[in-house]
C-alpha cells in the first residue's frame, strides 16, 4: 500500500502511523460499519473527485440500513474528501470514506455504541492491472453466491457483507484467474466480487438489474454514457448460459473502472479481446475522469 502523510479520524487529521483502533472495535468482531471506494483523477484543471456526491449519498444510505447515525451531515464528509485530497498533495488517488461501530461495547446490540468515521485516500493504480484494462481479465463463476436479499441489505456497502466477496475473490485467484463473476440465489447473474457486469449481444449492452446488484456509481456512468452514444441499454435478469454467449463483457467499478472480459470459465467471450462497444465505452469514460468531455464537468468535483 503507498502510504500517505494523513488520514481524517473523527474530525481530526492524523498521521497516517497513528490511524489506529483497538482490537476490541465492535466493527472489527461483527462486521458493523459500510464504507465508500472513490476515485480522484489528474485534469488540466487540477485533481478532480469522480462523482463525490453520489458516492457521499450513497454512504450516507448505506450507514441507515444498518441503523448507525453519522455524526457528520453529507457536506462535511464532501469537504473532509477533498481536504484529505488537498493536503495529503494527492493528484490522484483512491479514496475511502468508512463508518463504523467502535471501541466501547461489545456484543450484538449496537444501542449506545460509539460511531467512528475515517477518510483516507492513497495512490492506486489499475485494480486489475494495466494489461487487463487493455486485453481484458480471466473470469470465473463463483462457487459462492450473493446473499439472499432477506438476508442482509444487499444494496449497502456493508463491511461485514464483504467477507462473500473475498471468499469469491480469493477462489478465483486461487484457480488462476483475476475475478469471480457471481450469481445470486435464483442463479441469475448479478455481479463480481466488487464490480457490476455488462454483456454486449448483437449490438445490445445488457446489465443486471438493482434488484440482483449493488447500485454502482460506475454502473450508472456507463449506462448514460452507452445511452447518450444511441446504445441501447437493458436491464434484466439473465443466467450464465446467455453471458458465456456474448459478444463482449466487461466489469465496472470505481476500483476496477472498465475492465474488459476476455474469458469466463475457460470460454473465450466474443474475439477474446476487447470488443468494439467496450473499448467505445473506455474511452468515453476515460475522457469524463479526465475532465475532457464539457457535458460531464458536473461529475467532476474540483480540488
Amino acid at each position: 500500500m503507498n502510504e500517505t502523510d494523513f488520514i481524517w479520524v473523527n474530525g481530526k487529521m492524523v498521521k497516517w502511523q497513528d490511524a489506529t483502533t483497538h482490537v476490541l472495535t465492535h466493527s472489527l468482531h461483527y462486521g458493523s460499519g459500510v464504507f465508500e471506494g472513490i476515485r480522484c483523477y489528474e485534469t488540466s484543471k487540477g485533481p478532480a473527485v469522480f462523482r463525490l456526491k453520489e458516492h457521499i449519498k450513497r454512504f450516507f444510505e448505506s450507514a441507515k440500513l444498518i441503523s448507525i447515525k453519522v455524526p457528520y451531515t453529507q457536506e462535511q464528509i464532501i469537504e473532509t474528501v477533498k481536504e484529505i485530497v488537498k493536503v495529503n498533495k494527492l493528484k490522484e488517488c483512491y479514496i475511502r470514506p468508512i463508518t463504523y461501530y467502535g471501541y466501547g461495547k461489545m456484543g450484538l446490540d449496537t444501542k449506545g455504541a460509539k460511531v467512528d468515521v475515517v477518510v483516507a485516500a492513497w495512490p492506486w493504480g489499475a485494480y486489475l492491472g494495466e494489461d487487463g484494462l487493455k486485453n481484458g481479465i480471466r473470469a470465473k463463476i463463483s462457487s459462492y453466491r450473493r446473499p439472499h436479499p432477506k438476508s442482509v441489505p444487499i444494496h449497502a456497502k456493508t463491511t461485514g457483507v464483504y467477507v462473500n466477496s473475498t471468499l469469491a475473490k480469493m477462489e478465483a485467484l486461487g484457480e488462476g484467474f483475476e475475478e469471480a463473476v457471481m450469481l445470486d440465489y435464483k442463479g441469475n447473474v448479478a455481479e463480481c466480487s466488487g464490480e457490476n457486469i455488462f454483456i454486449v449481444k448483437n449490438g445490445v449492452l445488457i446489465t443486471p438489474p438493482l434488484d440482483l446488484c449493488l447500485a454502482g456509481i460506475t454502473r450508472d456512468s456507463v449506462i448514460e454514457l452507452a445511452k447518450k452514444r444511441g446504445i441501447n441499454v437493458i436491464e434484466k435478469a439473465f443466467q450464465k448460459e446467455e453471458l458465456l454467449a456474448a459478444d463482449e463483457c466487461f466489469i465496472t467499478g470505481t476500483a476496477a473502472e472498465i475492465t474488459p472480459v476476455r474469458e469466463i470459465d475457460n470460454t473465450k467471450i466474443g474475439t477474446g479481446t476487447a470488443g468494439k462497444i467496450t473499448a467505445m465505452i473506455q474511452e468515453e469514460y476515460k475522457k469524463v475522469i479526465h475532465g475532457n468531455n464539457k457535458d460531464y464537468l458536473k461529475w467532476l468535483e474540483l480540488i
